[in-house]
């Protein structure tokens, strides 16, 4: 057996395979130590929009909160923190309603604030706004409504001590009132722009490897433009194939489509293209050594794209690098489509965009490559034009 291992260790796809899982190690840790460091620290990047329709009162409010929250608060009109919201550059509507001082006033009644959160997000902006809004509540219940009650007693005639003392011990005047839009059912459709762009990309990787083999095999008796061409459609039909068993797949277990099928699914087919594409590119620069590319490009877009964390928590390097990485458009134009948002057209064409440059960038490539065999061919054309002369 020690003489089997021994020969087995000098085999060179041996030694690429344990310099691969080596390289998987040390490529995670490095991206996703540093990439993932300071992530709660960042947490002032989240925006909440204040609606006030309630004057002073919402007005004074809305500075309450901006010095109590750890995040951006902002005062806006409902039509703007609804855009925003919608385009995901805010995270969360506080709506202060009409009355809701004179309710504060009035033992009869409740008053009430209202949340609006966007579930097409991370996971993690959902908990952390309605965590806020919980906070949110509990503040205005500590304040605002001790000192509408105390305002009511003191009107009654009661000493303002009385009255102050009084009102602390009624019970909680402010309520909570949440609307999700585009809403999400269930973790598992939650899931799913992470699972396709990481299932995507990994099919894509793999495949590309293997194509590379296949290419270097049957290279000596093809032409070098020929062998670009094969791959470039071979990707195109297998995006098309791929793409077609995905979007089914998620469709048939339950998945959402906000914009249907077909959009799921060309969608699909134009990101999983862009992947084969890109990761074909290194390949096809670096050879098999692009493997080790494109492992680091796999974990740079798990940590870039926004699909686990949201991209605005990232350091400004890795919200930097993920602007020139597919995974970003996949995962925004895959939320979009699946829960509701904005039109996919900025997404679609900055994948168009990097396949150009993939392509690009394999052509130049190729074309710099000498054809096999060509120096032997140049030494006997300079032969026999000697010769003839």
């Amino acid at each position: 057996m020690l003489d089997t291992f021994k020969r087995l260790i000098r085999k060179p796809q041996t030694i690429v395979g344990v310099v691969t899982a080596l390289a998987f190690q040390v490529i995670f840790c490095l991206i996703w130590m540093t990439g993932y460091n300071g992530v709660n620290d960042r947490i002032q990047e989240f925006k909440i929009a204040v609606v006030n329709e309630d004057g002073q009162f919402g007005e004074a409010l809305g500075k309450q909160l901006a010095g109590k929250l750890p995040f951006q608060v902002v005062t806006m009109n409902a039509a703007d923190a609804s855009e925003g919201l919608n385009n995901r550059e805010v995270q969360m509507i506080v709506t202060v309603p009409q009355q809701f001082s004179e309710n504060l006033k009035n033992p009869g009644k409740q008053a009430e604030l209202k949340y609006t959160i966007n579930e097409s997000n991370p996971v993690t902006v959902k908990s952390a706004m309605q965590s806020a809004a919980n906070s949110i509540t509990a503040s205005v219940n500590g304040n605002a409504a001790a000192q509408g009650t105390q305002a009511v007693l003191e009107q009654l005639k009661m000493p303002a001590q009385q009255a102050g003392q009084t009102s602390s011990a009624l019970t909680e005047r402010v309520s909570s009132e949440f609307t999700f839009t585009n809403k999400i059912d269930g973790m598992n459709n939650q899931m799913v722009p992470m699972m396709l762009v990481l299932a995507s990309f990994v099919g894509a990787m793999i495949m590309g490897m293997n194509v590379q083999q296949g290419a270097m095999m049957i290279k000596p008796g093809t032409s070098k433009w020929q062998l670009l061409g094969a791959r470039i459609l071979l990707n195109v039909l297998a995006a098309v194939i791929v793409s077609l068993v995905g979007s089914s797949l998620v469709m048939a277990l339950g998945g959402q489509a906000a914009h249907g099928f077909l959009s799921l699914w060309m969608f699909l087919g134009l990101f999983v293209l862009t992947f084969m594409l890109f990761s074909q590119m290194f390949l096809i620069l670096f050879g098999m050594a692009g493997m080790l590319v494109n492992v680091t490009m796999l974990s740079l877009q798990l940590v870039s794209s926004g699909a686990m964390v949201p991209r605005q928590l990232l350091s400004d390097v890795y919200q930097a690098i993920g602007e020139f990485l597919p995974a970003s458009y996949a995962v925004e134009g895959l939320m979009n489509l699946q829960f509701g948002g904005p039109a996919i057209g900025p997404e679609v064409g900055a994948l168009l965009l990097i396949s150009l440059i993939s392509i690009g960038v394999s052509l130049l490539r190729v074309a710099l490559r000498r054809e096999p065999g060509s120096e032997k061919n140049t030494e006997l054309s300079t032969e026999t034009v000697a010769n003839a002369v």
